[in-house]
């Protein structure tokens, strides 16, 4: 068994351990924290003296965990599973519906479909607060970066409650002028920056473009939509997105781009009351 005298294990000390364990570097686990990068290492070689043990090798920019590094660690994401779970009850009444949950979504799903359901929620329990992230990344919920995560790729791994919500679909859009003007051989394509290059819709564009070169890139879909509106070229969006954007016309291809969309929450912490009362205002909006 690692360690010496549990006594004097500090339990701030091994939650700054597991953010440079998952993160890999001291400021990107600084950045997660929101603390500077001096506090994560002081952290961390404050744990080292409780137990004992050499737990990273610093003899390069990335972090390298040593073999008990790596144990420690393992049980570190256990207990900050359990941690929020017992911070979920903790912030839920036990005679009132009250708490505050955070929800991780694209940012095209949290302005277009997420704001009716997170509505009805506080309107039905004016004690339950929410904090919506916009984000293309997958948050983690290991890490407590989020409650409730809707995404549009299921969860290979981990121990979690996944319900699939439905499929989207995603079409070439362009303004009625735009089409009218200009033959297909001379369209020009909106798209994805490059952060969004292996994005399946990314990928469909390029496919759909055939050559024909990509002139706006944003990692902003509103923008795109957009600047589609205005007659700057062709651009694939998901049809809920087209929805809310006025002059833009639908381009029937064969074999339309689809994607999932799966709501993901920890199992540890799928009954609090709170938490549930989202999930459920999420899959009654979105199920349909």
């Amino acid at each position: 068994m690692i360690g010496r005298d549990f006594t004097k294990l500090d339990w701030d000390d091994l939650r700054h351990f597991l953010a440079l364990a998952q993160s890999g570097t001291l400021l990107s686990a600084a950045k997660q924290l929101g603390v500077e990068h001096a506090t994560v290492s002081r952290r961390v070689s404050s744990l080292e003296a409780s137990l004992g043990r050499r737990l990273v090798d610093r003899r390069g920019r990335r972090i390298i965990l040593t073999s008990d590094g790596e144990q420690v660690a393992r049980h570190a994401a256990l207990v900050a599973v359990q941690t929020a779970a017992i911070e979920q009850l903790g912030r839920s009444s036990a005679t009132e519906l009250r708490g505050h949950v955070r929800i991780s979504a694209p940012p095209a799903l949290s302005s277009v479909l997420l704001a009716k359901p997170i509505a009805t929620v506080r309107r039905d329990h004016p004690g339950v607060e929410i904090t919506l992230v916009g984000e293309k990344r997958l948050a983690s919920l290991n890490r407590r970066e989020a409650d409730v995560a809707v995404r549009m790729s299921r969860p290979e791994d981990g121990d979690y409650a996944i319900a699939k919500l439905g499929e989207t679909s995603f079409h070439l859009y362009a303004s009625k002028a735009y089409l009218e003007t200009v033959p297909p051989s001379d369209w020009t394509f909106i798209g994805y920056d490059e952060t969004m290059n292996a994005s399946p819709q990314q990928l469909r564009l390029v496919e759909l473009a055939a050559g024909r070169p990509i002139t706006v890139r944003s990692s902003v879909l509103e923008f795109q939509a957009a600047t589609a509106s205005l007659g700057a070229g062709v651009v694939m969006l998901p049809d809920f997105a087209a929805l809310e954007s006025s002059g833009l016309q639908r381009i029937e291809t064969e074999q339309p781009l689809t994607r999932e969309v799966w709501l993901v929450v920890h199992a540890d912490i799928k009954d609090v009351p709170s938490v549930r009362v989202v999930v459920d205002a999420l899959k009654n909006a979105l199920g349909r």
